[in-house]
């Protein structure tokens, strides 16, 4: 069966761009039309995954940036965030697919598009993401897309989440990495 490659226009996010993807990433995580796609985090987590003020602080940041896909006809499709923790090291997160568009390759060209810039543009040579846990299909789409599994586990900050609101209470963060 011919598979067919999407086309996406990359950028990075702008000020403008607050609201877009305040939808994009809330939905691709979060409530009923999460569930669409396999990256719901529903199950555990409730309400928004980010506010505007998370996302404003993430694109002004210095040595960091949110890169933007856009699919041909102009339609924001996903997003990730990349950071320049110094030194080499990195921290990639916010990898975001539209719910009804996940499952076709498009995270995969983010990640790839999104690293590629780490490299190039803030001298990353080691990159950091964090996986919430339970989300072993998550850990393990990641580890096929070359990322090892640390040994490093992180608190979930059950204080700090702003308006997302954790059902469970054994959640942490497993730390995975990639040379670049």
């Amino acid at each position: 069966m011919p598979t067919t490659q999407a086309v996406l226009a990359f950028r990075k996010a702008t000020i403008a761009d607050v609201g877009h993807i305040l939808i994009l990433v809330n939905t691709a995580f979060c409530g009923d039309s999460g569930r669409a796609g396999w990256t719901s985090e529903a199950t555990f987590l409730n309400d928004d995954r980010i506010d505007e003020a998370g996302v404003i602080t993430r694109i002004n940041q210095s040595g960091a940036f949110i890169l933007l896909a856009h699919d041909t006809s102009g339609a924001l499709v996903g997003c990730c965030f990349i950071q320049s923790k110094g030194d080499g090291l990195g921290y990639l997160g916010l990898l975001a697919v539209d719910p009804w568009r996940q499952a076709s390759g498009l995270g995969k060209m983010i990640l790839t598009k999104a690293e590629v810039m780490a490299k190039a543009e803030l001298s990353i040579r080691l990159i950091e993401g964090r996986v919430i846990w339970p989300r072993e299909e998550t850990i393990s789409w990641y580890i096929r897309r070359g990322y090892t599994k640390t040994d490093r586990t992180e608190p979930f900050p059950y204080a700090q989440v702003g308006n997302c609101k954790a059902i469970r209470g054994d959640l942490y963060f497993v730390i995975m990495e990639k040379e670049l």
